[in-house]
């Protein structure tokens, strides 16, 4: 049996953290049950699938740094019984800041919502942080990791009139598309994600990876080890397709011209 999760206490928030506490468990059925490959969509829980077993194959989609975070060896060689994609991070989230900027050119200050249960926080955190002074921009950081914490800082957000605000990249908020989409309408604030799914559920802008192309990846990965790949010698691969979406209808309610050379280079413009 699938250990089961407590949802009649604290909704989904609550939830999604004891869902953290039985990842071990949840591993450890799958390696007794023999799994053939292990498919992990998070960082979380391809270390609770690592910690569970050295030999079944353990297939990730990562939105970090295998190698810092420990999951591989390399990113060529990865070694063990781990490899998979990764999403690109680092490399997007300044240009995030920047394109936002380009929406409300007149704003002193950024609100950044982060998870700080998320391992890839802090580093971006870091790197706007680095990135902000360029843009003449202070930042405003709020900390959210359960549906309880949102509403709060988005009021937040509000009584500190930030003109703008970037959404972290981590499980929990990628998860919650309508909810943030929703809270950021209602509180009149531009806000920034990193996937699609986002902006098609009403939120003004995403600049990112493209998830759908990394589980399709993931997808190939997974069959090359049912195939007879051996995870130790199939390299890691990066996500290079990354998506601009606008969505038009949003910038409208919120009173906001959008650029024509921002909606020039857009993959995507929501009507």
């Amino acid at each position: 049996m699938w250990p089961k999760l407590d949802r009649t206490r604290g909704g989904a928030g609550q939830a999604s953290v004891e869902l953290v506490a039985v990842l071990p468990a949840l591993a450890a059925d799958l390696v007794s049950r023999r799994a053939t490959v292990i498919v992990a969509s998070a960082i979380t829980v391809a270390r609770a699938a690592k910690s569970a077993t050295t030999t079944i194959p353990i297939v990730f989609l990562a939105g970090g740094d295998p190698v810092a975070t420990g999951l591989v060896a390399s990113f060529d060689r990865p070694g063990a019984n781990l490899t998979g994609i990764t999403l690109l991070e680092g490399e997007t989230v300044a240009r995030r800041l920047q394109l936002l900027r380009e929406l409300i050119p007149n704003a002193a200050q950024f609100g950044v919502l982060a998870d700080p249960a998320s391992v890839n926080t802090q580093t971006g955190i870091a790197d706007l942080r680095a990135a902000a002074p360029t843009l003449g921009l202070q930042l405003v950081v709020v900390n959210a990791s359960t549906d309880g914490d949102l509403e709060p800082a988005f009021a937040s957000f509000s009584q500190q009139r930030v003109g703008a605000i970037l959404v972290g990249t981590s499980t929990f908020l990628a998860r919650r598309t309508e909810q943030l989409a929703a809270l950021a309408a209602r509180h009149a604030l531009p806000a920034m994600f990193a996937f699609r799914e986002h902006a098609v559920a009403g939120g003004l802008i995403s600049y990112g990876s493209s998830l759908g192309y990394g589980f399709h990846q993931l997808g190939i990965h997974t069959g090359r080890i049912l195939n007879g790949d051996k995870p130790a010698d199939l390299p890691v691969r990066h996500v290079t397709k990354v998506e601009l979406v606008i969505n038009l209808k949003t910038a409208k309610a919120l009173g906001l011209t959008v650029p024509g050379t921002l909606l020039a280079t857009a993959d995507e413009v929501i009507q």
